[in-house]
């Protein structure tokens, strides 16, 4: 288990508080879930100074998921129609910090539209990359795919296709912690910040995985994904408020 200086709050399939004056909003649509489990000792040192890895049974995992972002809005301006809206794959990983806040860290954020890749860059010192990329659909059957432009490496590409399967009524304890998470940390020069999210709970189906040729999970610095993943699935997707980073110094 990690070992922080508090234990690890519950995970909850419901936002532990809601934002009632957010950064951003958003919503996040046709998620494919893609996860592969890890050793912890393995991602430690990726994740930023004052985190580490979240497990569940001594085991942690990494997530390929791949997305439509929609309508990205500062504060409660509407969304953006087309800057706003692009596909999207992150590579993440689970994380707990010192004061138990469950969350991700994504390793790499690959999106198809320029101006919110150097936002992400610059604004919140997040690891977005600029992607050829398209999320394509015919009946239960999705498939996303995405080829890197810049800052590179250049031509790293993810290719996948999901089948959505049946809708889940009560999601397991390792679908409930590698979906329910309420926020993300981010390494500082000074320290770690988590920026918290809330949402609706996830509509989720179990899925498929009809094809996967992957590069990116590897180019983020983890190991290649070998074999069957341990946990594939679908949401339609969910509106999304995000709130002000809150910062932990390091001492």
């Amino acid at each position: 288990m990690p070992s922080t200086e508090h234990r690890p709050e519950p995970v909850s399939p419901d936002a532990p508080a809601t934002i009632e004056s957010p950064l951003l909003t958003q919503s996040w649509l046709d998620l494919a879930f893609v996860h592969w489990a890890v050793d912890p000792a393995l991602v430690a040192g990726l994740l930023p100074t004052g985190t580490v890895p979240d497990t569940l049974d001594g085991t942690t995992y990494v997530g390929l998921v791949a997305f439509r972002m929609h309508r990205v809005g500062w504060f409660r301006l509407p969304g953006i129609p087309y800057f706003g809206a692009f596909p999207e794959t992150n590579v993440r990983l689970y994380s707990v910090d010192a004061d138990g806040r469950r969350g991700v860290v994504f390793r790499s954020m690959d999106a198809s539209r320029l101006i919110p890749v150097i936002m992400g860059r610059a604004g919140f010192r997040l690891p977005y990359l600029w992607s050829r990329m398209s999320v394509r659909s015919e009946g239960d059957t999705f498939a996303y795919s995405s080829v890197r432009r810049w800052p590179g490496p250049r031509g790293t590409s993810s290719r996948m296709t999901i089948r959505k399967g049946e809708r889940i009524e009560e999601p397991t304890e390792l679908e409930h912690f590698l979906t329910a998470r309420w926020g993300m940390h981010n390494a500082l020069a000074d320290g770690v910040a988590f920026l918290p999210n809330d949402h609706p709970r996830w509509p989720l189906y179990r899925a498929r995985l009809i094809d996967c040729h992957d590069e990116l999970v590897a180019a983020a610095g983890l190991p290649a994904p070998q074999g069957e993943p341990v946990s594939v699935l679908y949401s339609p997707g969910v509106p999304v408020r995000l709130g002000r980073p809150a910062r932990t110094l390091r001492t």
